[in-house]
């Protein structure tokens, strides 16, 4: 089965999260993906409990689908077979700061000499004509810059905090996916390659502020900004008598049913509150608290079988043992076993979404730090005796090399 992707390679210089994750669903379409690395590694591989150094479940579920080459940019050598490997590219991606990429030499202007129909992306914090241009960034940083903090705080008790999530670091990735793609259309409509920038800054601020800059649209504004729904302290998981119910009654419809399955189906017709979205938007906070005593008095188990019967959403609340034994999950096989030549057998994500004729899939198993090191330089034209060289010089490494950084001891989070 070909691909979507398949033809299109992609040198790709990220690391950490929101690049990765970005060409790791590149690769899963197809493409030849090859993750350039430094000489000690992306730094997400010592990361989480591992069986081997360097290779840590953080990055393995980011890198799948990719080869790895362990490149000294720094080194003149290693600068050089880097333009070499771009001249046969459709896509370079890099995800630090342009300020960097102008120390190595490897700008837009410098690529573009070596391949006119490069399509070049950058992906870092903030928009390069802004007076941030410069700033570092993480998804923590960036979190907080485009307001979740705030309105964290606002839904809770007042303490800020982040999503226990690197949500910043995937949307932004996910945007530079839909660039990318789009820019693979494009030239194949025109011919030319591009500079494409991916500011996590303000695709975030975009993604937040589409629910929550309400009032604020208009001018003058009609109130402070906030989604009232999404705000209320008391939109939360749903205590039971013996556990936690996520559900949403949201729709007429869906009240109507459910007063009608707990037997005060007068309610919704005589309760004001209930006469309309905006009016429950009103009161979002009474009418979630009123529902989270009401369902303090059945089990998860008899909610679960009376709002599945009165066709009202609802799911379990899982933890992250119990994700793993979901049915559903488990009947469409989202949940795959991997047997990794190095690290023995592994739990792996499947590609989500069906496909009729071209479905992604894993291509490759995450690899080790520069396992195909060889294998590339070969493709790009280097002789066995030239690649020789260059490890001699520890310009790269490969995994057998004895030369190789140690890596570093894993540690429980960053």
């Amino acid at each position: 089965m070909t691909l979507p992707l398949s033809g299109i390679r992609i040198i790709d210089l990220t690391a950490v999260l929101m690049g990765p994750y970005a060409t790791q669903t590149l690769g899963d379409m197809g493409a030849d993906i090859i993750k350039v690395e430094a000489p000690d590694g992306d730094i997400t591989r010592q990361i989480g409990p591992m069986r081997h150094p360097g290779m840590g479940p953080v990055y393995m579920n980011a890198n799948r689908s990719k080869r790895s080459i362990a490149l000294d940019l720094k080194a003149p050598a290693g600068r050089e077979a880097l333009i070499r490997l771009v001249k046969g590219a459709d896509v370079f991606v890099y995800n630090m700061r342009p300020s960097a990429m102008k120390r190595l030499g490897l700008t837009y202007e410098d690529i573009s000499k070596i391949n006119p129909q490069i399509i070049y992306v950058g992906m870092f914090g903030y928009s390069q004509k802004g007076p941030y241009a410069n700033w570092p960034a993480y998804d923590d940083l960036i979190q907080g810059i485009s307001t979740l903090p705030t309105l964290i705080a606002r839904a809770g008790d007042g303490t800020p905090r982040y999503v226990p999530n690197a949500v910043a670091d995937r949307v932004t990735g996910l945007w530079a996916v839909n660039a990318i793609l789009a820019a693979i259309i494009g030239r194949g409509k025109t011919g030319k390659g591009q500079k494409i920038d991916v500011p996590m800054f303000e695709t975030m601020a975009a993604f937040v502020l589409n629910d929550h800059l309400g009032g604020l649209s208009f001018d003058p504004p009609l109130d402070k900004g906030g989604y009232s729904r999404q705000l209320s302290p008391n939109r939360r998981p749903y205590k039971t008598k013996d556990g936690y119910i996520c559900t949403l009654i949201y729709t007429d419809k869906h009240w109507r049913s459910f007063f009608a399955a707990i037997g005060k189906v007068e309610t919704f017709e005589t309760d004001p509150r209930f006469s309309s979205v905006g009016k429950r938007a009103e009161h979002v906070d009474e009418i979630y608290g009123e529902i989270s005593d009401l369902l303090l008095t059945r089990t998860t188990a008899e909610w679960m079988e009376l709002l599945k019967k009165a066709d009202i959403p609802v799911t379990p609340m899982h933890d992250l043992e119990s994700i793993l034994d979901d049915p559903h999950l488990q009947a469409t096989g989202f949940f795959i076993e991997e047997t990794h030549p190095t690290e023995g057998k592994l739990v792996k994500m499947r590609v989500a979404g069906d496909w009729s004729e071209t479905p992604p899939e894993s291509t490759r198993h995450a690899p080790r730090l520069g396992e195909h090191s060889a294998e590339i330089l070969s493709e790009a034209g280097y002789g066995p005796e030239e690649i020789e060289a260059l490890r001699a010089e520890h310009v790269i490494s490969t995994p057998d090399d004895t030369n190789l950084p140690k890596p570093a001891k894993a540690i429980a989070e960053v």
